[in-house]
């Protein structure tokens, strides 16, 4: 055998066991989570609507979005009670506001605007715990087209980014 072959053996051997390694430490993923190994299970409660204009159905779409997320992205059970992980939410705001306004006073674009609050417990490690902490996202549209001819999608969207943010402050540590 070669040198060359040899040496690149050993470099891929090398990698594979170093990923084998750091993956089986079950502090890092590749998801990006820093979840501690014995931490197995997870309850996203229903997020309650206090928000003054109302959206049904907002509610529902945030709690299944973020329950979805913690199912994809992490290997914990999803529960219905006293999960090791637990999150509690609430949409606490949902307005729509005009962003860009043209020479003649008129709204030419609006911006739809979602704030939930969020508390976080985790069971084993009490320190990360944080409660009623804000998280806000919005979408922009057309102020020609009307909020119910978009609103769906928006929400889709700004559901996706809240998500995220929440995912990101609660088991990957950013």
């Amino acid at each position: 055998m070669s040198r060359k072959f040899l040496a690149t053996t050993g470099v891929v051997v090398s990698l594979v066991i170093t990923a084998l390694i750091v993956h089986s430490c079950g502090i890092y993923s590749f998801t990006g989570t820093s979840i501690q190994p014995d931490v197995k299970s997870v309850t996203v409660n229903y997020f309650e609507y206090t928000a003054l204009k109302v959206n049904p159905s907002l509610s529902n779409q945030m709690t299944e979005a973020l329950q979805e997320k913690f199912i994809k992205l992490t290997k914990l059970e999803l529960v219905d009670v006293e999960g090791d992980l637990e999150i509690q939410g609430a949409v606490t705001g949902y307005d729509v506001k005009a962003t860009a306004i043209t020479a003649t006073e008129q709204a030419a674009q609006n911006r739809l605007t979602v704030t939930v609050k969020i508390s976080f417990v985790n069971r084993k490690y009490p320190e990360d715990d944080f409660a009623d902490k804000s998280f806000s996202a919005y979408a922009d549209f057309d102020a020609m087209q009307s909020l119910d001819a978009v609103e769906s999608a928006l929400c889709e969207e700004i559901v996706e980014k809240l998500c995220e943010d929440i995912f990101n402050a609660t088991v990957a540590n950013w």
